[in-house]
C-alpha cells in the first residue's frame, strides 16, 4: 500500500493527531479496520466485496473511502455500522470488537426518503433519541432543536419533510445523526443525488460543522473532488474486490482549492492510482 501526501503540508487541524511526523507519541486508534475481508451471496454465487483491508480512524478525523462503483467501500460502511460481519479480520472501535449495530455508530445515507414524512422536522431528530431510551422526552427536544440550529433549520422544526428541498432533509439526517453524539458518524454518499450546486453547499456546511463539532467522520465517495476536499484523510480501494491501494494526507485540500494546479495535479494522481492496472506501480 502507497501513501501520498500533497505538496506544500501546512499542518493538521486542532484535535487531528498527526500520524507522519517523525518521532511523534503513538496515537491509539478510535477506529481500527483490521485485514477485514467481506463477502455477500447472490443467486448465483458468493461474490467477494473486499480484501483484507485495514486503516485507522483517529479521534476527529475525516476520513474518506474513495473507489470506482463496486470496490466494497459501502459494504465496509455497512461493516463499520455493524450491519455485516468480516469473513475474516476485525473491526475494533474504542479498542472493542464490533458485532453489531449500535448508537455509538449512526448512518446517513443518500436518499431522501429516510425521514419518516408522518413525523415534523424536530420529531425526526427527536426519534432515534427517543427510541433508544438514551434521553427523556423534554431533553430530547432541547437536544433537536439545538443540532436543528447547528444545521441552519431551527425555524423550520415543526414543517414536515415534504416541505423541504433534497438539500434540507440531508441537513435534517445529519442533525439527527449528531444528536446521537455517536462516536462515529458514518454517511454513505450522502449528497451523491443532489445537484451540483446544492451538493456543493452541502460539501460548505458539513465542513464548517465538523470545525465546530470536530465529531469523527467515516465518509464514502465516488468523487475524487469530494473526497479531496471533504476528507483530511483518503483511503483509496482498488476496483473490486476492494484493496487497500493507498492512503492520502489531504487536508491541505479546501473547497477554495478547486481548480487549483496543487490540487488538478493530486486530483489526476489520484485517478492514475484508482484505475492503474494490478501489478503495476504508481
Amino acid at each position: 500500500m502507497q501513501t501520498v501526501a500533497p505538496v506544500a503540508r501546512q499542518g493538521r487541524p486542532h484535535g487531528v493527531p498527526d500520524l507522519a511526523r517523525p518521532g511523534a507519541a503513538p496515537h491509539v486508534a478510535l477506529l481500527q479496520v483490521d485485514a477485514v475481508s467481506l463477502e455477500y451471496r447472490t443467486p448465483e454465487r458468493v461474490v467477494r466485496a473486499t480484501h483484507r483491508v485495514s486503516f485507522d480512524v483517529h479521534e476527529a478525523d475525516r476520513f474518506v473511502l474513495l473507489g470506482p462503483s463496486g470496490c466494497g467501500k459501502s459494504t465496509l460502511l455497512k461493516a463499520v455500522g455493524g450491519f455485516i460481519a468480516p469473513v475474516e479480520g476485525e473491526i475494533r472501535l474504542d479498542g472493542r470488537a464490533v458485532t453489531a449495530p449500535g448508537p455509538d455508530r449512526i448512518v446517513v445515507f443518500q436518499e431522501f426518503d429516510q425521514l419518516p414524512p408522518w413525523k415534523t422536522v424536530k420529531q425526526n431528530v427527536m426519534f432515534p433519541l427517543l427510541a433508544s431510551r438514551t434521553l427523556g422526552r423534554k431533553e430530547a427536544a432541547e437536544r433537536a432543536l439545538h443540532y436543528l440550529d447547528k444545521v441552519g433549520l431551527a425555524k423550520f422544526a415543526d414543517v414536515h419533510p415534504h416541505q423541504l428541498s433534497g438539500g434540507m432533509k440531508q441537513r435534517v439526517a445529519i442533525a439527527r445523526a449528531l444528536a446521537m453524539q455517536p462516536r462515529v458518524l458514518l454517511m454513505d454518499e450522502p449528497f451523491a443525488a443532489l445537484d451540483a450546486l446544492t451538493r456543493r453547499k452541502m460539501q460548505e456546511e458539513l465542513l464548517a460543522l465538523w470545525d465546530e463539532v470536530r465529531f469523527t467522520l467515516l465518509f464514502v465517495t465516488h468523487s475524487i473532488e469530494e473526497a479531496l476536499v471533504v476528507g483530511n484523510r483518503i483511503a483509496l480501494l482498488s476496483p473490486h474486490p476492494g484493496r487497500m491501494r493507498a492512503e492520502i494526507n489531504s487536508h491541505d485540500f479546501t473547497l477554495e482549492s478547486l481548480g487549483g494546479t496543487a490540487f488538478q495535479a493530486t486530483a489526476q494522481r489520484i485517478h492514475h492510482m484508482l484505475f492503474e492496472e494490478e501489478g503495476t506501480t504508481a
